[in-house]
């Protein structure tokens, strides 16, 4: 895996030997970014965007962010055995420093996200067998850090059948492979 574009364009990205982590594949990243940047049915952007990377593994769609001039980006990862790869795989990025990582459980911690912080964008990677969805976008809902034009993109196992809470709408779904990727909003 490498980053695909943007100014780390080609840096390769270190992935754990664990069968925990699922990485995201370059062919769903891309078509993210293509959506992201082609998309008439919602205005969000990567350039200058702040960014919440949920579940973030390996850092793969946060690197993408940051090395197409991402404002900043938040990774949140609690699984031990992939810390350290991330964390390797963002101090290749030796000329920025607009990421901060966290390492806590998701469910229990978010809510130690500044109240301030407002995200343009907040990538969901759960693992595929998660069942707490619901619960964590309810959170998003009640912390309010989503910016009102902002995007939540998920990335689900395509039998997947996930329900969301009413304030949000499916703008967008895609399917590769055995995963789809779904873009929600206000």
């Amino acid at each position: 895996m490498r980053i695909i574009s943007g100014s780390f364009k080609g840096k390769k990205i270190h992935q754990p030997n664990d069968i925990k982590t699922r990485p995201l594949k370059d062919l769903t990243k891309e078509s993210i970014f293509n959506i992201i940047s082609h998309s008439n049915k919602f205005n969000s952007k990567i350039e200058n965007a702040n960014i919440l990377d949920l579940f973030s593994g390996v850092g793969s769609f946060g690197m993408e962010c940051i090395s197409r001039g991402a404002k900043k980006v938040i990774f949140m990862e609690n699984y031990s055995k992939v810390i350290p790869i991330l964390k390797k795989n963002l101090t290749q990025l030796t000329s920025t420093e607009n990421y901060e990582i966290i390492e806590k459980d998701i469910y229990e911690k978010i809510s130690c996200l500044n109240l301030f912080d407002k995200f343009d964008i907040i990538f969901l990677d759960p693992p595929y067998k998660d069942k707490n969805l619901y619960k964590l976008l309810e959170k998003i809902i009640k912390l309010k850090i989503l910016n009102h034009k902002g995007i939540v993109i998920l990335h689900r196992h395509k039998n997947e059948k996930d329900t969301f809470p009413s304030e949000f709408k499916v703008i967008e779904e895609k399917k590769y492979g055995i995963s789809k990727i779904i873009f929600l909003n206000f």
